[in-house]
């Protein structure tokens, strides 16, 4: 379907629902016919009513490109007042009652993937405004305006000469920042309203994402945004007026923040010692089996991921003591103690080849994707165009709390944008740089650049007209503790599965794509992603306290048992547990997102296997098929792939 069908096909669909429901007395195939049709009018109504309630995510997705009706919400915020949000409950509901009244065996194998997951996201939306996560989403209420703002700066038009964005284009810019502080407004009275209420967000998120991002968004507003308007504005006819315009709504934005943020000091206790962040056996396990498609119960998962912790810690014992040996290390790895002390010891040897600064980082980074690019070309992995690249930016400190890498999309609903790999600077701390050496480095880069995130995303926007407007969207929010997430389970399983992927030996390169100290840390990616499935389910299932949580990773990750009470007086053991810590806050409060990462791999391994034992052909062409699909679990469309051409 070309991307704007939609827009025309559902303006030709009849006005109301009950379409749906007027399918009797036809025949068989037009029965079929017409359901279809139908259903994919609801389908279209659905993603285009969604972007337009959900604006930074039609931002994000270049809602604008897929119709151009979407063009004012690059102006505006979400509306979280208690009005809107029963407007959008009812229009949920209405939407669910209308697809549930789709008989999906009159649909064709594509629209019936569709069909499950409009119910999937409906069902997520609804739960979202009945258990009231308004009241405690702190991180989203800090995070949205601010990437708004940042997705729009990357998605405007080239104006030459280092300029950027059209008059209009920056007019909504302003019109987004002015909209801030009754934005801010709701979000306090929602806020009070969960007090009231004992819904209270977890305290590290009142300072970390509320407190401490406000203070970094309204630093962001103030001089970085505006430093950045002054290059992209230039000198064109408009520039001064727009920068003065820019100037002031940045301003009020900028002390919006700063008033949010005392705000939260003042209404909420950071020295509450409640924990406030688990979703409860309940919520988790409805969240694992109806958006991320698995049958497995909690204790399941907690079970699996100790099995899985095991196996990659095997492995890595195995890896370490051969690079020992290649090293002439002489390391013991006889009892459990000495395997962890010296799989230390062996990563503390490969940390004395560190970066001298995040400069020289971020140039590894670059270098070591090169490599990854040139790999997959020779192994016939991928056909990857000649000019395909592979940037990588400091992270933006409003998101410093959260990621140490992550990638953000160009937006697939329209030609312009860049994708962006983000790196987390380390303040140029010798101990953190140490713990990003070079051998660490080519995990990371495969992961969140070739041939994971930036890969994938710009295959998938290139055949963008072939996948579905439904399967790019992520309810609940981009990126914060209101996701889904069912995005996640597609799009983290596959970069995971990209690390495995370059690891895969050959007779001559045992190692696959990674050297033995490579093939180290790529071992420690996976049982990082093994560790995560353990401690997501232990900290939503209260089966783990935080500290329990931030104590297993360091040990199991790190290898570094006790590095939180150590962290006083050893600088190595406070970047271990500072790091570890980080990790665990963004675990607390997304909850089944960290276990994406290992069931998505699984998931698409599986499938691959079945497929080739189905249908044959080459790794390659299962490759781009999957990518095709968008980014919905496997667990939506298995079946389809194995029977359908």
């Amino acid at each position: 379907m070309q991307r704007r069908d939609f827009v025309y096909r559902t303006s030709m669909a009849a006005a109301g629902l009950g379409v749906l429901r007027v399918l009797g007395g036809c025949k068989l195939e037009s029965r079929r016919t017409q359901a279809d049709e139908s259903f994919l009018a609801l389908r279209d109504r659905y993603v285009r009513k969604h972007l337009a309630l959900n604006p930074v995510t039609s931002t994000y997705l270049g809602g604008d490109g897929l119709d151009p009706a979407l063009a004012d919400a690059n102006g505006r915020l979400r509306d979280y007042s208690e009005k809107a949000l029963a407007d959008e409950h009812h229009f949920y509901h209405q939407t669910l009652d209308a697809q549930r009244g789709v008989d999906p065996s009159f649909l064709t194998p594509a629209s019936r993937v569709d069909h499950a997951v409009l119910g999937a996201h409906l069902a997520f939306l609804m739960r979202q405004v009945e258990r009231h996560s308004e009241q405690r989403c702190v991180d989203s209420y800090v995070a949205e305006p601010f990437r708004g703002v940042d997705w729009q700066l990357q998605q405007m038009e080239d104006a030459g000469s280092g300029m950027l964005g059209s008059e209009a284009e920056w007019n909504l810019v302003v019109s987004r920042l002015l909209a801030v502080p009754q934005y801010l407004t709701v979000a306090r009275q929602n806020l009070l309203n969960g007090k009231r209420d004992a819904n209270l967000p977890d305290r590290r998120m009142v300072q970390r994402d509320g407190i401490d991002g406000s203070a970094a968004n309204a630093d962001y507003f103030r001089k970085a945004l505006q430093a950045q308007a002054k290059t992209f504005l230039g000198s064109r006819p408009f520039g001064a007026a727009m920068q003065q315009k820019l100037a002031g709504a940045a301003e009020s934005a900028a002390v919006a923040y700063e008033g949010f943020a005392t705000f939260l000091r003042t209404n909420f206790d950071l020295a509450d010692l409640h924990d406030h962040y688990a979703a409860g056996t309940e919520e988790y396990e409805w969240r694992v089996k109806n958006i991320l498609q698995d049958t497995r119960s909690a204790e399941d998962l907690w079970t699996y991921g100790q099995r899985q912790v095991d196996e990659y810690t095997q492995r890595i014992f195995n890896t370490a003591r051969a690079i020992s040996d290649q090293h002439h290390l002489g390391l013991p790895f006889g009892s459990d103690a000495e395997r962890n002390a010296s799989v230390r010891k062996v990563m503390e040897s490969l940390g004395k080849d560190a970066p001298k600064n995040d400069d020289e980082l971020l140039a590894w980074y670059v270098e070591a994707g090169k490599r990854a690019v040139s790999y997959g070309r020779e192994r016939g992995l991928f056909e990857v165009p000649t000019d395909y690249r592979l940037d990588v930016y400091p992270t933006p400190p409003v998101l410093r709390a959260t990621i140490d890498a992550a990638y953000y999309p160009a937006p697939p609903f329209k030609k312009v944008g860049v994708g962006r790999f983000y790196l987390t600077p380390t303040g140029n701390s010798p101990a953190a740089l140490a713990e990003n050496n070079r051998a660490s480095v080519a995990d990371t880069a495969i992961h969140e650049g070739f041939p994971g995130h930036d890969w994938e995303y710009k295959y998938m926007t290139q055949h963008a007209a072939e996948i579905s407007p439904l399967r790019w969207l992520t309810p609940g929010a981009v990126e914060d503790s209101s996701s889904m997430w069912m995005d996640s389970m597609a799009m983290e399983g596959w970069a995971l599965y990209s690390e495995e992927l370059m690891a895969e030996p050959s007779p001559e390169r045992p190692y696959g794509f990674y050297t033995p100290e490579e093939y180290l840390y790529q071992l420690q990616g996976q049982l990082l992603r093994a560790v995560r499935v353990r401690v997501d389910v232990g900290l939503h299932t209260g089966r783990m306290t935080f500290d329990d949580a931030v104590d297993y990773f360091t040990e199991h990750v790190n290898f570094f048992p006790g590095a939180r009470g150590a962290a006083a007086g050893n600088p190595s053991a406070k970047a271990v547990a500072d790091g570890a810590t980080r990790a665990i806050y963004r675990y607390s409060k997304w909850p089944t997102q960290a276990i994406t990462y290992n069931l998505g791999k699984n998931a698409i391994i599986a499938l691959r296997e079945r497929w080739l034992n189905a249908k044959g052909g080459s790794v390659r062409e299962f490759h781009e098929r999957l990518m095709r699909q968008g980014s919905i679990p496997t667990g939506y469309f298995a079946e389809s792939f194995l029977t359908t051409a």
